[in-house]
């Protein structure tokens, strides 16, 4: 163990040198500094990408109508698709679907309340829905398949529309008219990620007898049991499949039928930003090279200033062990004092920005959408990334100082 003697010694020759130890110990300082940006930044964007994602099941799917661009079985291209009730059941059982909803769209409807009245958009819907769009519940319930079945006018409405029409009185078990039609207000809802809430949920078997929908749907919206992008294209295509046999037209005609698929949307995302966050290692170790190749060079430089030194001490008795061990003892006190100066700065500002982002409320997801979130940095990986600044601090410190100890005492005192 070494004496208080050669710590003294250390801090006389820093002290020394101030502007050497400085320059040393900031390219120590930037280079962990800079990881933890890069790294805090590639989180943010990362988790705030994944938290817009959250909005809606993750493995949700939607799909809407077209018309045909390709002649099939006779038939010209051009001819438009109309959704049916019964194109809901057929996709229901394709294997590996989930959950899935008919929508049948009114668009914007005339809803009032006693003197209170305005303009909301009507979406038309099976129970499924909630599930689908991860719609939140602030009161009540949602529409369940008693309502379809018995074709109840109920309704639920977006927190906004409730806020128009109630003010601060219950709405629950209230009825409101749509386009004049008394609908009884069933429940209170939010959707995540959303800073407007006004749409309103209401049966689809009720909106299409009372607004004369027939057994229209205009799109189907679905979750799938899949993990991978291979499942997820293997569902799509027996969808698309289903569907083209129910219609008639040619699977690969794309025109017939809109499909958005959020699944594999989701994976090629995250693959993206894990090609990113491999950039931003790349970019930040890089970093921390540069600092390191900062650091040997100054102790090389040092080495060389202080050869007539070590020939002294050697001439004395000194052994190689000592000489190497005061070298490496200042490399490695530089660059752990450094190195945690760079840390400390790096978390902190990362952690200030995310406590600014949430008091801010940009820094949760169901304050609408943001694309930088939680922008932290893994505490584990603060901590190694300082460990091996340290450990590669003690090598530059090493290399020239193993070759010092090996100059004999004759030669390094002829050193100028």
């Amino acid at each position: 163990m070494f004496d208080v003697d050669i710590w003294q010694e250390i801090l006389a020759t820093i002290k020394k040198n101030k502007m050497r130890t400085f320059l040393t110990g900031f390219s120590v300082a930037w280079g962990i500094f800079m990881l933890m940006i890069l790294l805090g930044s590639g989180n943010g964007l990362s988790n705030g990408v994944a938290a817009n994602f959250m909005n809606d099941a993750v493995n949700a799917m939607w799909i809407w109508t077209g018309e045909t661009t390709i002649p099939y079985q006779g038939m010209k291209s051009g001819r438009p698709i109309q959704f049916r009730n019964e194109d809901q059941e057929i996709v229901q059982k394709v294997s590996g679907v989930g959950v899935s909803s008919g929508r049948y769209f009114m668009g914007n409807t005339r809803y009032s309340y006693n003197k209170e009245s305005g303009e909301y958009t009507t979406i038309t819907c099976h129970p499924e829905l909630r599930d689908v769009e991860n719609l939140i519940i602030n009161e009540g319930r949602f529409i369940n398949k008693i309502d379809i079945l018995q074709k109840r006018k109920v309704v639920v409405l977006g927190v906004d529309i409730k806020t128009a029409l109630f003010k601060d009185s219950t709405a629950l078990g209230e009825y409101v008219n749509i386009n004049n039609v008394p609908f009884k207000v069933v429940g209170i809802s939010t959707e995540p990620g959303s800073t407007r809430n006004r749409n309103a949920y209401m049966p689809v078997s009720t909106a299409q007898m009372i607004f004369s929908g027939s057994n229209r749907l205009h799109n189907l919206a679905l979750t799938i049991n899949a993990e991978t992008l291979e499942e997820s294209q293997a569902i799509e295509e027996q969808i698309r499949n289903s569907l083209a046999r129910q219609h008639k037209f040619d699977p690969k005609d794309e025109g017939a039928i809109g499909l958005f698929n959020k699944l594999e949307a989701y994976i090629q995302t995250m693959k993206i930003f894990q090609a990113i966050k491999i950039f931003i290692w790349i970019i930040g170790i890089g970093t921390l090279i540069a600092g390191i190749v900062g650091v040997s060079n100054i102790m090389l430089i040092v080495v060389k200033e202080r050869t007539k030194e070590i020939g002294i001490r050697k001439a004395i008795g000194a052994s190689p062990a000592s000489v190497i061990g005061l070298i490496m003892l200042e490399s490695i006190l530089i660059t752990t004092i450094a190195g945690y100066i760079g840390l400390v700065l790096g978390t902190g500002l990362m952690e200030l920005v995310n406590y600014s982002m949430v008091q801010s409320g940009g820094g949760t997801p169901d304050q609408g959408e943001s694309v930088f979130l939680n922008p932290t940095v893994d505490f584990n990986i603060a901590v190694a990334s300082t460990l091996l600044l340290i450990i590669a601090g003690a090598i530059a410190g090493y290399i020239p100082a193993k070759r010092a100890a090996s100059i004999k005492p004759i030669v390094a005192l002829r050193d100028e």
